[in-house]
């Protein structure tokens, strides 16, 4: 090799030196910030925060709700009780009646004619009596002295006995016709709602078949529904003692209508597992009507201790109602709870929370079982909405 080929080499080999030069520097720099990334961590997380209360303590009356329909206590179909023409009609189709007054008249000519037949038979029944009555005397008295025979005496006492049979029998024939002809005039059984007039003056009408009308009772209206056993037997074992019945209808909010329970059946239907029950509603103004439908809210007797926390509190994992609550050692714990009713906004724990656990009220989306968080104390309102109430009503009365 000549000098100036080694020339040539060796400025070669240092060109490609330089060229390397930057790519060392650049992966000397990539190392050094990874170190620098291993050796100092990033700031933490700030702490979720949520807002805890203790669960209200309240003495409530729990209750049950159930649908049912309204029935008369007394319906009474209107027929006659004798045959005849129907001659005149005195009320008004859906007028309310009172009992005793007259709503229909069967003509009563054929039937007072009747009656006077019965008189008639009646009086003469009295002169065969008074007839028999003389021969008999009279047969006692010659009886003694031989002048007659003792079968003679007998046969006058049988015609006497005879007579006063008759008699009888002449009088209830003439009671019998005074039934009849008081049963020309139909009257009400019953003080309530009579229904339409089935047939207009002029018809014939049959005895115990033609009904006239319909009669219904106002006031009270029972309230009819189906319980489950478990309301048999809190019956029971409060000695009768049901609580108190309201209902509200179909278009109303509130369950302004009182009742109490009347009775519950003598046994549980085997397919569906229910009692029938009814309650007696009073019904002044006459808006219940049978056939209605409504909605009942039967409340226990006796108010219980109960634990209540907002609705929103409670949450639904998969199917089970939990809420969160704070430990001591500010970890969120996941309890299962047993839901009631809503009172006033809140809702009724009937089992599963302490008296004592700090429920979380807000920040729930913040929660998870097992995670610390930042408890800060709030206060749980009996009307947590904030809607301003002119009188409100005491905690437990159903809304």
């Amino acid at each position: 090799m000549n000098d100036r080929q080694g020339h040539r080499t060796a400025s070669w080999i240092g060109h490609k030196r330089m060229r390397r030069a930057p790519c060392r520097l650049a992966l000397a720099l990539a190392v050094a910030a990874l170190t620098g990334c291993g050796e100092k961590a990033p700031p933490p997380l700030p702490m979720p925060e949520v807002t805890v209360a203790q669960p209200l303590g309240r003495a409530i009356a729990d209750w049950q709700d159930y649908a049912g329909r309204f029935e008369a206590v007394d319906a009474i179909d209107v027929r006659p009780r004798v045959s005849g023409l129907l001659q005149s009609v005195h009320f008004r189709d859906g007028q309310p009646v009172m009992r005793g007054q007259l709503l229909f008249v069967i003509d009563p000519r054929p039937f007072a004619a009747q009656l006077a037949q019965a008189r008639a038979g009646v009086q003469r029944a009295e002169a065969a009596l008074a007839n028999a009555s003389g021969e008999l005397k009279r047969a006692e008295g010659l009886l003694g002295s031989g002048f007659i025979s003792q079968s003679l005496a007998d046969s006058r006492l049988a015609n006497q006995r005879q007579a006063a049979a008759e008699l009888a029998q002449a009088r209830a024939s003439a009671e019998a016709a005074a039934l009849d002809l008081s049963f020309t005039r139909i009257t009400a059984p019953v003080s309530g709602r009579a229904s339409f007039r089935r047939l207009a003056p002029g018809n014939l009408v049959n005895a115990g078949q033609t009904l006239l009308t319909t009669i219904m009772t106002q006031d009270p209206i029972r309230f009819v529904f189906d319980a489950p056993e478990a309301a048999f037997l809190k019956v029971r074992r409060t000695a009768g003692n049901g609580g108190t019945i309201r209902i509200r209808l179909e278009d109303e909010t509130d369950f302004k209508w009182s009742g109490q329970l009347e009775m519950l059946d003598n046994a549980i239907d085997r397919g569906s597992g229910t009692i029938r029950g009814q309650a007696l509603v009073r019904n002044p103004t006459g808006l219940l009507t049978p056939g209605m439908f409504g909605r009942m809210r039967w409340l226990d007797a006796t108010p219980r201790q109960a634990l209540l926390v907002p609705d929103e509190a409670i949450v639904i994992d998969q199917t089970r109602p939990v809420v969160y609550v704070v430990g001591k050692d500010d970890m969120i714990e996941q309890k299962v709870v047993d839901r009631g009713n809503l009172v006033d906004g809140l809702r009724v724990i009937r089992g599963g929370l302490a008296p004592g656990d700090r429920v979380v009220i807000a920040g729930m989306q913040r929660a998870r079982a097992g995670l610390k968080v930042k408890a800060t104390p709030g206060k749980i309102e009996q009307y947590p909405s904030g809607v301003t109430r002119g009188a409100a009503p005491a905690l437990g009365s159903p809304r």
